[in-house]
């Protein structure tokens, strides 16, 4: 199979073990990203939690949470060339603030360097930062691990409540902080039309009734 050179090149970096967590980390320092590393790490062991918790598969969960930022390797100036390269849609919003088209970027170093062919965890991957609708079981978990093990100095503002509504349902959970950044949408670089969608189907989803709610819950 072809691969981009660029990616080619971060396939024959280094010897791949299969085990996914240990090369990870071993990937990001090679490429001197050892804090993204740590987050990356955190955000696995969090997703892998939390799967157990509302009844996910756990090791897809893991394999999301630990590829999510592993295109931190690419610099932000390079992104959107790197996105064109490897011919990904590129949406307006991610022209003008380059940094969030990372989360598309990483589903192609998770599929075409580390081999992952499930779907699922993929889609996960591609969305963990801004969600979108309709999102998986997979997906949410993925985003609110990251979400957690927020990769900032200090406490996240949204945390507290975050941790409180998670023992409501994970939807509560997560729209804490999707309504969190909702809230705060004209002092955002970009509004991304995924998280616009999504603040919009987990808006419905919350305000339906409980039936409803368990009825259109996702699977994973």
């Amino acid at each position: 199979m072809y691969l981009h050179p660029l990616l080619q090149q971060m396939k024959n970096s280094m010897p791949f073990s299969g085990r996914l967590e240990e090369d990870v980390s071993s990937f990001l320092r090679l490429h001197a990203h050892p804090h993204t590393a740590e987050h990356c790490l955190k955000v696995g062991y969090e997703a892998g939690r939390l799967a157990e918790r509302f009844g996910c598969d756990s090791d897809h969960a893991r394999a999301a949470g630990f590829l999510h930022d592993i295109s931190a390797l690419v610099p932000n100036n390079q992104r959107i060339d790197a996105a064109r390269e490897w011919n990904l849609d590129i949406l307006p919003e991610e022209e003008r603030f380059p940094m969030i088209i990372h989360q598309k970027l990483s589903r192609v170093i998770a599929q075409q360097v580390f081999g992952i062919d499930q779907t699922q965890v993929l889609e996960a991957i591609e969305c963990h930062t801004t969600l979108k609708a309709p999102s998986t079981l997979l997906d949410r978990i993925v985003f609110i691990a990251d979400k957690i093990e927020w990769d900032q100095a200090g406490q996240p503002p949204y945390l507290a409540e975050l941790l409180q509504q998670l023992d409501v349902s994970l939807e509560d959970g997560v729209f804490v902080y999707i309504d969190y950044l909702w809230s705060r949408r004209e002092h955002l670089k970009v509004v991304h039309p995924w998280l616009v969608d999504a603040h919009s189907d987990l808006s419905a989803i919350l305000n339906a009734s409980p039936a409803y709610r368990k009825l259109e819950r996702p699977e994973q």
